[in-house]
């Protein structure tokens, strides 16, 4: 009797046992659950905002442009197949080739005291002989040696050199919408631009970014989410869509190896600075647009107009390849009109709204003067003189608009607008052919992390959750 009591208190403590040690190893399992979740929302926590490979295709850009007339794969189509091939031939050729540029160092807002690490920020004067007679005037600019100006990097400097013959027959006219007074020639010098490629020039720093600070926070503040001004949200949208371009050119061709002089892209920069944000994506291809618009609003100025240098041979190509650009039938057959100006500056507030956003303009084009680097001022003066034509084609030349006005434009302003346009074609063009090499490789990149933290789960599951389940009695 004894014993049989004994061997049943034996049972029951074993029972016991193994309750407990089952008990146990459930608590161990939900223990490794509960890590595994805590992991899985750490993980999901630091890859927010971050690109996820599952919704890569939500990144491609479909659809209508933004308060545009086209869709985005029209775009992209039209601007491969006769837009960029168009445009490339055009600015190579002498007209399109010289600009007119004040390119001195009188910033009207601060004093200047921006820092360049290239030489290519510089500008080289070109020897007087090289001007045609009728061009020929006292040294205009800073000398080359001057440090003020060049900052001492000679990759910032402008090649001046010009051919022996430029333009003829041209009125010269002020552009309302920007700062410079194109007419005074006195402070003005002619610049090459073949020679003097948009490009990074190591202009970095407080001084690069205070350029761009004053143009937005002063003159071009983000609209906010329930703005209804449609035209201040155009404002912000073009300088947004030109900034883009900006630094995809310069991303595009970077100083990768200054020691061996080695120049390329830099992907890595271009995605940092636009790729990976889809509303400065978004703003160039707006920008795109609005200027193709203007350009294609004056085709029968700009068809008639003449584009002599003095080289047959060349004038004729130019004059060919912008009736081309204008009455491309592909161009008029998928995008007739890029951008609908007629639904801006409506009501009774529309002319002061007008003359507001035109100041705002002007004070852009004066920030201008300040950048500190003469290459990166020589684009931004042309860039933004392009634009502001733009802007005078499309809309007023001054506080009202006269149906009856006839267009009148000077031959810096058309040299600017097509080298405007064919910079933001390539901008187009670049971003087309990048775009899809990044989403691939920022997939195989967040898929890394992911692969790890998976494979770590299962280690972990395996040797504790496994090895307790072995170790629990039948």
């Amino acid at each position: 009797m004894v014993e049989e009591t004994e061997v049943n208190e034996l049972k029951k403590k074993g029972n016991e046992t193994r309750r407990s040690q089952r008990k146990l190893g459930r608590s161990a399992i939900w223990a490794v659950l509960v890590l595994i979740i805590a992991l899985g929302a750490a993980f999901f926590h630091t890859q927010k905002g971050k690109p996820c490979p599952c919704f890569q295709d939500s990144r491609k850009y479909t659809g209508i442009v933004e308060d545009c007339c086209c869709d985005y794969e029209t775009v992209d189509a039209i601007n491969g197949a006769v837009l960029h091939p168009l445009l490339q031939g055009l600015v190579t050729t002498p007209f399109f080739r010289y600009f007119k540029v004040k390119l001195w160092c009188d910033c009207p807002f601060w004093p200047d005291d921006g820092m360049c690490k290239l030489r290519d920020c510089s500008v080289c004067e070109c020897p007087e002989n090289e001007f045609p007679e009728s061009f020929r005037r006292p040294p205009l600019g800073l000398p080359a040696d001057d440090l003020k100006c060049q900052e001492g990097k000679p990759e910032a400097a402008v090649d001046r050199t010009l051919d022996s013959k430029v333009f003829r027959g041209w009125i010269e006219v002020d552009n309302p919408w920007t700062n410079d007074d194109e007419t005074d020639n006195d402070e003005m010098t002619y610049v090459n631009l073949l020679l003097n490629p948009e490009r990074y020039t190591g202009y970095t720093g407080p001084s690069a970014r205070r350029i761009w600070d004053a143009v937005y926070s002063e003159n071009c503040p983000k609209y906010a989410s329930g703005e209804i001004c449609q035209e201040k949200k155009v404002l912000y949208k073009l300088i947004s869509g030109l900034h883009s371009s900006i630094s995809i050119h310069i991303a595009a061709d970077y100083l990768l190896d200054e020691t061996k002089n080695l120049w390329g892209a830099n992907p890595d920069l271009m995605y940092d600075r636009v790729l990976q944000y889809p509303d400065r994506v978004r703003n160039l291809y707006f920008t795109f647009l609005f200027v193709l618009r203007a350009v294609t609003k004056a085709k029968d100025y700009l068809e008639q107009a003449e584009y002599d240098t003095g080289n047959p041979e060349e004038d004729l190509k130019a004059q060919s390849l912008m009736r081309q650009l204008l009455y491309s039938p592909k161009l008029q057959a998928a995008c007739p009109v890029p951008f609908d100006e007629a639904k801006l500056w409506k009501g009774q507030s529309g002319p002061e709204l007008k003359q507001q956003i035109q100041k705002q303009f002007r004070n852009i084009s004066a920030i201008m003067d300040c950048v500190g680097c003469e290459k990166c001022r020589l684009w931004g003066k042309l860039q933004v003189l392009g634009l502001g034509t733009a802007l005078k084609i499309l809309f007023s030349v001054d506080g009202e608009y006269r149906h009856h006005q006839h267009l009148q434009l000077q031959r810096n302003e058309v040299i600017a607008l097509v080298n405007l346009l064919n910079r933001l074609s390539e901008s187009i063009k670049l971003v087309q052919e990048m775009s899809p090499t990044f989403e691939k490789t920022i997939g195989e990149l967040s898929l890394q992390p992911a692969a790890k933290l998976i494979s770590s789960w299962k280690r972990l599951w395996e040797t504790v959750v496994g090895d307790r389940l072995r170790k629990l009695p039948l």
